[in-house]
């Protein structure tokens, strides 16, 4: 099951990479849920850090976050710096496409605190201290293959925009849903996993916005036992983040935000 994901995931990157010339590869996809993922701290951690330190730390965060992507039938985008990208419902409509997203992004939250707990130790002790600020929205997309010599799959649409607005806005150790998002998860049985956002978010472009924490955690005895949860330590950082009371915070830009 997972090479078939696995095979379906990789359409589009295969086809530009056999086509030469012709129309272009893309298409519009109208039910998705665009997810963008940013490490919080990263910027002050990695400069008192060498090269071959930061990078062993976003390789095996990265490589972690791949691996439950193809578990939850998430779609990959990319990866700028230390944003991490991606979607579902493509390049095959997935009707619980923002509940997928939603256990991807808890599933991804406790990933990364066991392994920044784990590497404490060789990278340095704040290192423990890093955490991601999620951000989730629902909506179609237009997306394909931007061929030339670095063939890759690109996203665009006012759905990603959004998407990287409810990231920028939100706060270390949360999962930040649009409106939109939590529609999805609500029409899909999931009304529980959501609480409303103390205030509402001003995002560049849209204005103020009602958005809402996501809460889904579904983990197994057997994925406590591999490392998917977080240590007690990240455990009490997560509460305290939860539990404080929220203020809107500027939007900081993104390469997906529009001008």
């Amino acid at each position: 099951a997972d090479h078939e994901k696995e095979t379906a995931f990789k359409t589009f990157n295969v086809a530009a990479n056999q086509t030469i010339g012709g129309s272009p590869i893309a298409e519009k996809f109208p039910e998705t849920t665009v997810f963008f993922a940013d490490l919080a701290g990263f910027t002050k951690w990695s400069s008192s850090r060498e090269p071959e330190q930061v990078f062993h730390l976003l390789e095996t965060m990265f490589k972690a976050f791949d691996a439950i992507a193809l578990k939850r039938g998430v779609f990959k985008v990319e990866t700028i710096g230390d944003c991490y990208m991606a979607v579902t419902g493509l390049p095959e409509p997935q009707s619980d496409h923002a509940v997928r997203m939603a256990k991807f992004a808890s599933d991804c939250l406790h990933k990364l605190a066991h392994i920044v707990d784990n590497l404490a130790e060789r990278l340095g002790e704040d290192t423990s201290n890093l955490t991601l600020r999620i951000g989730m929205h629902s909506g179609g997309v237009t997306g394909g293959v931007l061929r030339g010599d670095k063939s890759r799959f690109q996203l665009f649409g006012d759905t990603v925009n959004t998407a990287s607005r409810m990231e920028s806005t939100g706060v270390p150790g949360r999962v930040q849903a649009s409106q939109t998002a939590a529609d999805c998860l609500i029409i899909n049985g999931k009304a529980d996993w959501l609480k409303a956002r103390d205030v509402k978010v001003f995002a560049k472009g849209k204005g103020e916005m009602q958005t809402y924490w996501i809460h889904a955690d579904d983990h197994t005895a057997s994925e406590k036992s591999s490392g998917l949860t977080a240590s007690s330590h990240h455990q009490r950082q997560i509460r305290m983040v939860q539990e404080a009371p929220q203020k809107a915070q500027a939007a900081i830009e993104g390469p997906y935000h529009s001008k």
